[in-house]
């Protein structure tokens, strides 16, 4: 593709800041290497000003977290008029809700696990502690406790019997202000990548020890991944039939991985949309990508390539891995 003149937007304030920067700095480096001029630009005050003195053609969206997934940044870069990467402000806020978000797959005919919402001041002001009996009666146990808005495994445990579920609904309110608990799903958890017209190998991830939470996810070694998933044929394009489902449902674009569970009789269940991948070493999208064909810095055009095409601005040749 020609070059482009791209801001790579990393870091921000939320907790996953860290994880942003490594994913960001990827970015910018693999899109200069291709011969693209980067600006890399953080989530902060002096944002705006950088984008509206600058002459950046777009944004390459590298944030993870709040205010960089839930539509925040997408509805300001909607009013600056700058094209970006990545799902528009209304699905990145949809898919950033979880509660909301399940709601959604579910009338559109997708399979996610069942759930409770319970928010702190359903706990806090209306007794609602009293009813947690009826949460375990519903949806038995394990179950799955996990911040409503957010994403990195951050707050997410899982809950063997019921006596162990108050303390894990504090741990996830200090996270965030509405909790999801959610039927456990015991099966192989895959990813599911999408960018364009293309959707990428399910990607199969097997941690070596406890679950695939945010050290699992960010330490090499932690976790083995298989691209494509050791899975049937039949349940893969189950898996991939799920992703495009969810994509629709919410109205994704460019790029999006969807994560869900196969249980033991081959059956996908969703579990949530992430509308801005990650992009380090250890993240599914370029593992998805290379086992595709492509390389990382092919990856990385693509979906910049996608931010041009849908604002109508000239790519002249394709990417082609």
């Amino acid at each position: 593709m020609r070059p482009v003149k791209v801001a790579v937007l990393s870091g921000g304030l939320s907790l996953e800041r860290d994880v942003s920067l490594r994913s960001g700095g990827r970015v910018a480096e693999a899109l200069a290497d291709r011969g693209h001029s980067v600006t890399r630009l953080d989530l902060d005050d002096r944002l705006v000003p950088a984008l509206v003195n600058g002459d950046d053609e777009a944004v390459y969206l590298a944030l993870h977290g709040k205010a960089g997934e839930d539509g925040t940044i997408q509805g300001l870069l909607d009013l600056l008029g700058m094209p970006y990467t990545g799902p528009d402000a209304v699905a990145s806020a949809l898919a950033w809700d979880k509660v909301v978000a399940k709601g959604v797959y579910r009338r559109g005919g997708v399979d996610t696990p069942e759930w409770v919402a319970l928010s702190i001041d359903a706990i806090r002001d209306m007794g609602a502690v009293q009813a947690l009996d009826r949460v375990i009666e519903r949806l038995g146990t394990p179950v799955v406790v996990k911040p409503s808005h957010g994403g990195a495994a951050l707050g997410v445990r899982l809950v063997p019997e019921a006596s162990a579920l108050p303390a894990a609904l504090v741990a996830a309110y200090s996270y965030d202000d509405v909790v999801l608990i959610e039927r456990f799903v015991e099966g192989v958890e895959v990813a599911v990548s999408i960018v364009g017209d293309d959707v990428l190998p399910p990607v199969e991830i097997a941690p070596r020890t406890g679950p695939y939470d945010f050290s699992a996810r960010y330490t090499h070694g932690a976790t083995q991944f298989h691209a494509p998933a050791r899975l049937p044929h039949d349940t893969l394009a189950a898996c991939v039939a799920m992703g495009e489902a969810a994509w629709r449902l919410a109205g994704c674009r460019h790029v999006t991985r969807a994560d869900m569970i196969v249980d033991g009789g081959g059956r996908p269940w969703l579990l949530e949309l992430d509308t801005c991948p990650g992009m380090t070493e250890t993240s599914l999208l370029p593992m998805a990508a290379a086992a595709h064909g492509w390389l990382f810095p092919d990856l990385c055009e693509r979906v910049l390539a996608e931010a041009l095409a849908s604002a109508g601005l000239r790519v002249d040749a394709a990417v082609t891995p």
